[in-house]
């Protein structure tokens, strides 16, 4: 039996009410666990495009692609596992009951990761990170080994095709 891995799959499905319902049913159902899913309207209104990621083995992936394709809302299906994509999650990190002297290290933490810092208070600072998932965590651990009071609110990666040969 192959390992498991984190795999990837974009799924267009028609826009309507309760399809999210349905995809999301089919993988509780069957006891697959997502790590990831967003979800938003193309440049078709009438499409939208899912961005799923699975931890599974390459049998019970397979499985989970012919299941998708089965339903009728789904219009495509794109295994992404393995290709080159252009891929980011957003984070938002708020730290709080911090004086000026961990403000100024916040803000150079920002810059060192490229975020911005979007709101501040007395004793608190918000970041918005739009990262790589790997990047992501790097940032989470380090304000953990820096910072008591720290508030993660992390939504999915959303991806694309890189048109040329583009890393994730």
């Amino acid at each position: 039996m192959s390992d498991m891995k984190n795999r990837w799959i974009a799924l267009y499905v028609e826009n309507q009410i309760g399809v999210l319902a349905k995809v999301s049913g089919l993988f509780s159902g069957k006891s697959y666990n997502l790590q990831s899913l967003t979800v938003g309207t193309t440049e078709d209104e009438t499409v939208s495009r899912m961005t799923i990621c699975v931890t599974s083995d390459d049998i019970t992936f397979e499985q989970i692609k012919k299941q998708l394709n089965r339903m009728v809302e789904v219009i495509k299906v794109i295994d992404l596992t393995d290709v080159p994509l252009h891929m980011k999650e957003i984070l938002f990190a708020k730290i709080s009951g911090i004086g000026e002297e961990e403000k100024a290290e916040l803000f150079r933490i920002a810059q060192v990761f490229s975020v911005d810092v979007v709101d501040i208070g007395s004793d608190s600072l918000l970041l918005e990170c739009k990262l790589t998932e790997r990047r992501n965590n790097e940032l989470i651990a380090l304000l953990k080994s820096k910072f008591r009071r720290i508030s993660i609110v992390r939504g999915g990666a959303v991806a694309i095709e890189s048109i040329s040969t583009g890393c994730r």
